[in-house]
């Protein structure tokens, strides 16, 4: 009797996990694609945030110009992503507009009476 009662537990705990490691190997092997697929010239981030152009790869770790003329020398492990340029030729030209609100009176400025 207990079984029977533990098994539809069991059957979800098993989907669950199954689905989630499923997921986790579909983005290691994204990661493994993106790592596996740079070249010297490619702008990336690394996982702490810093962006720079690799102007160098070895099988660990990649060089990493960070400022005109600062290479630094990190694992291929910290590279996030590639930056991707999505720039249109006709929005090249165009001026953003602006979210931005003019104050004409401060809220919370005292009257004098």
């Amino acid at each position: 009797m207990d079984l029977v009662v533990f098994l539809p537990l069991i059957i979800i705990m098993g989907a669950f996990m199954w689905f989630a490691s499923r997921r986790q190997k579909k983005a290691m092997q994204a990661t493994i694609d993106l790592h596996n697929s740079l070249e010297v010239g490619d702008r990336i981030h690394t996982t702490s945030g810093m962006e720079g152009t690799i102007t160098g790869i070895s099988d660990d770790s990649i060089d990493l110009e960070i400022a005109p003329g600062v290479v630094t020398t990190w694992m291929k492990l910290a590279v996030r992503d590639r930056i991707v340029d999505d720039i249109d030729d006709d929005d090249e030209f165009d001026e953003p507009e602006s979210s931005a609100t003019e104050l004409t009176e401060r809220p919370n400025s005292k009257t004098d009476s």
